[in-house]
């Protein structure tokens, strides 16, 4: 079970938050908008993990700041960023947790915050981009594709080492030990 599948025509409504448009973009659910730059870069450079590269229309642009003149849109591409075999080590991860983990593979019971996170040694196999088992609501991504990124200077997307990640909306702050908590 999850989320459903966002079918073609694919067609989106922009809120430009900036001064222009960013070559990465939050879609709906598990998609992401990429602009042509970062497509054709990322074919090129041979990298892995996305999925898709659907065109996109988009057929309206909304500014959320005054004043801001919205010049040309770029072409956007929906892809999906794959689910990988990459599983987030309990043992050695921050997460505070209501319920235990019961299934090996989601591993998504019961996450109240985050305060760092590691994967396990040997589940990674590589992917360039994806999303982990146990974390699957977050990108992670390699070392090659934040290199991509920072040469091209392609906007609107933030790195942050897995150790130093942080998601804790309701203030409760890390787990008391090192390692995952229930309770």
């Amino acid at each position: 079970m999850g989320m459903l599948t966002w079918l073609s025509p694919y067609r989106v409504e922009l809120e430009l938050h900036g001064a222009a448009p960013g070559d990465f973009v939050e879609g709906p659910g598990y998609d992401v908008l990429i602009s042509q730059r970062v497509a054709e870069a990322y074919q090129e450079a041979g990298l892995t993990g996305l999925l898709g590269f659907n065109p996109v229309e988009v057929v309206r642009v909304r500014s959320k700041r005054k004043g801001s003149a919205q010049g040309a849109i770029p072409p956007y591409f929906a892809v999906i960023a794959c689910f990988g075999r990459g599983a987030v080590d309990e043992a050695r991860s921050r997460i505070r947790r209501s319920e235990p983990v019961t299934c090996p593979e989601c591993r998504s019971a019961g996450v109240d915050s985050v305060h760092g996170f590691t994967l396990e040694p040997d589940t990674w196999q590589g992917e360039d981009i994806f999303r982990p088992r146990g974390k699957r609501g977050s990108l992670v991504v390699s070392e090659r594709f934040a290199a991509l990124v920072h040469r091209h200077g392609f906007t609107n997307m933030k790195f942050t080492p897995t150790e130093e990640y942080v998601w804790d909306p309701d203030g409760k702050g890390p787990p008391a030990s090192p390692h995952a908590e229930s309770g």
